[in-house]
Formats: C-alpha cells, sequence, structure tokens
C-alpha cells in the first residue's frame, strides 16, 4: 500500500528556497503521515489503555524518547478527557529531542532561554523533580502567560521563574543561596518590597501596567532597555522572601563561572521551514506570506544576528563545567552551522560541539 502523501502546491519561490539551501522538497510531501506525539507526564503509565480509550487511539511508544507517544495526525486531543486532567500534553519529539541532549541531572539549575509555549519548561520540570530550578525567560508577554498557565494545569511550576525579557540580555543568576552574599549594608536593612507566595491575584499597580501595556500593543515586546518582569514563579523557586533587590543583584562576569546555570536550552526563533506543519499552515494563511515569513532575505540576515545573540549569551549565563543545547526548526545551514561557526570562533573557551539531526529540529550540544 503506497504511504499517502500531501498534495500540497508549493510555490515556486519556496522551491527556490528549498533547492538554494540543499533541502529536499520531498519531505513536504509526507504530512497526511506524519505523526504528532503526546507526552505523558510521570506518575500516569497505569492509565495507558484508558488513556487510549478516551482518545479512540491507539499510542506508540517513542522508544528513544522517554514518556512521548506517537498517534494519528488526525487526533484532536484538546478536549479529551486525559488532556484536560493535565495526564498528557503536546510536544513535537523534536523539541523533547532538545531538552534530552539537556542530559539534566538531580539539582541542575536549568534555563530556557526562548521558553514559549512552555512544553519544554513542563518537561524540564518534570526531569528535575523535587531538586534544582527551572528558569523560563520569552520576550513575548502573552505567550509567557501561557506558559505559566501550562505550568499550573499540570502542577509543575513549584521550582520555577518566568520573566518577560530579552533573551540577548537577560543576566538574572540561577538563586544559589544567594541570600549568603547580601552584603551587611542590605542585611541590616529592613526589606522593602519582599516577595511572598505568588498569586494569580496581582496587585493594583500590576494590574495597571498590565492594562497600559496592553492598551499600547496587543502583543507586547519588551526592549533591551526594559526590566525583566518577573510574572510567575513557584514555592520553591527560592524567590518567596527575597527583596527586590535581592532578586534583581546582578553578578560579575567572574562570578558567574560558579554561579551560573547548570545546562542552557536556547531553541531559537527561526523560519521554521524544517516544520512540515508549519509549512502546511501556508495553504490556509496564503502563500503569499510564506515571502514575509521565511523566504525575505532581510528577515533571515536579522533572524541569524538574532539566533547568534541568543547563543552568545546564553553561553555568557553558564557555569564552567555546564552545558548548552542550541536547536531550531529550520534545516538551513544558515541557522544552525553557520551560526555555531561564527560562535565558536567567537568562543574558544566552548568545548566539544555534537550536531543531532532529530525529526524537524537541528540540535547543538555545547560545553563550557
Amino acid at each position: 500500500m503506497e504511504e499517502e502523501t500531501s498534495k500540497l502546491p508549493l510555490p515556486d519561490t519556496f522551491l527556490d528556497f528549498l533547492q538554494t539551501n540543499g533541502i529536499d522538497p520531498l519531505i513536504y510531501t509526507a504530512i497526511e503521515s506524519t505523526p504528532r506525539y503526546i507526552r505523558l507526564k510521570p506518575g500516569n503509565e497505569a492509565y495507558i489503555e484508558e488513556i487510549e480509550a478516551e482518545i479512540k487511539c491507539r499510542l506508540q511508544k517513542v522508544n528513544w524518547l522517554p514518556g512521548f507517544y506517537s498517534l494519528s495526525p488526525h487526533i484532536q486531543i484538546a478536549n479529551s478527557k486525559p488532556y484536560k486532567e493535565g495526564k498528557i500534553y503536546g510536544i513535537d519529539a523534536a523539541s523533547g529531542a532538545a531538552v534530552l541532549a539537556l542530559d539534566i541531572s538531580v539539582g541542575d539549575h536549568v534555563l530556557d532561554l526562548c521558553a514559549a509555549p512552555g512544553a519544554k519548561l513542563c518537561m524540564i520540570s518534570d526531569l528535575l523533580g523535587d531538586s534544582g530550578t527551572v528558569t523560563g525567560v520569552d520576550v513575548a508577554r502573552h505567550r509567557l502567560a501561557a506558559c505559566r498557565t501550562m505550568l499550573q494545569k499540570y502542577v509543575l511550576g513549584d521550582a520555577c521563574r518566568l520573566f518577560v525579557a530579552d533573551g540577548t540580555t537577560f543576566s538574572l543568576m540561577p538563586l544559589r543561596d544567594r541570600l549568603d552574599s547580601i552584603s551587611c549594608e542590605f542585611a541590616l536593612e529592613e526589606k522593602k518590597d519582599t516577595f511572598t507566595e505568588w498569586t494569580s491575584r496581582r496587585p493594583w499597580k500590576e494590574r495597571k501596567r498590565a492594562a497600559r501595556a496592553k492598551e499600547n500593543a496587543a502583543s507586547r515586546l519588551v526592549s533591551e532597555t526594559d526590566h525583566p518582569e518577573l510574572i510567575f514563579y513557584g514555592k520553591a523557586s527560592g524567590v518567596v522572601g527575597l527583596s527586590k533587590y535581592e532578586l534583581y543583584k546582578t553578578v560579575s562576569s567572574s562570578e558567574v563561572s560558579s554561579s551560573g546555570y547548570d545546562k542552557v536550552l536556547v531553541d531559537a526563533e527561526c523560519t521554521h521551514d524544517g516544520s512540515i506543519r508549519h509549512i502546511q499552515k501556508f495553504e490556509h494563511w496564503g502563500w503569499e506570506t510564506l515571502n514575509g515569513r521565511v523566504l525575505n532575505a532581510e528577515r533571515s540576515d536579522n533572524l541569524t544576528t538574532l539566533q547568534l545573540k541568543l547563543l552568545k549569551n546564553g553561553f555568557r549565563l553558564l557555569r564552567v563545567g555546564g552545558s548548552l543545547v542550541y536547536s531550531t526548526c529550520s534545516l538551513t545551514v544558515s541557522q544552525n552551522e553557520d551560526v555555531i561557526e561564527w560562535f565558536l570562533k567567537e568562543n574558544s573557551s566552548a568545548g566539544k560541539v555534537t550536531m543531532v539531526h532529530c525529526v524537524v529540529k537541528i540540535t547543538s550540544c555545547l560545553f563550557h
């Protein structure tokens, strides 16, 4: 029986783009046979048969990716009981591979520099269990708010902090017993603006600020000069009991080597040309929009500049001995190998690089 293929009418401009970048256009003919993936929240292994009955689909275990299952691309899980009860969540296998490449260990302090929409954060939190912390950063407030919702739904936010910030300039360290390093001057001074346990009921000042931001733009992006905005923190994140000074205290470059993050994930913004599902959406959005979102040369140049900046900052925040994973959903050399090559020319202290081509995501591992 022949494999069912899509009749996706790829425009000539996109075919030219693929040829220029050495990408086989045949990969976009497998849309109807490309599975979707879910991750089972740990502790729900005994409910597999029940979940299959609820979604009316047999789940196929992904042997190389623990906790992941593939299912028919036509199955919708959003209205299913297991999804609503927080037993499963949708996440691409490629995204899972990027998290797996971090090789998270007990007690790690992990930074996700491009955190939205949140599935990777959930997986990281799952792997950490009751140890370590995870810090999620994203430039778009509404997208990071979706991360917060997801963490709360799956009860995975206890050790998490979420900051609306520019990932190319974010500079806050993980909270490694930071209270011990507070100067005597501030230790003696009465704490002001101390963080109490987080609540979804925001103070009046914050509600007013959010309303003003909504008026200015439907989708607020922070600039390089904006202060990181903490929009969520869990009870075990280290934030509760700190003053704003203690939370936002900066450290010297020499301190970063020992107090930086153990693991950093830079799943950078890209053209998404490697995502079959993403390219399929242009059939509904209109192929003319493909030029602006994927094929525009100026946008591509801006993206590679952004990717390099994200990678450099992520590496700067990594402690000596830590590891960083850089990944994209692009198949182009310019957004992957070239970015890594540019980075390595400027950072001789980076250790061995391992390139992993997985599904539609290219992952690179760097070691400090």
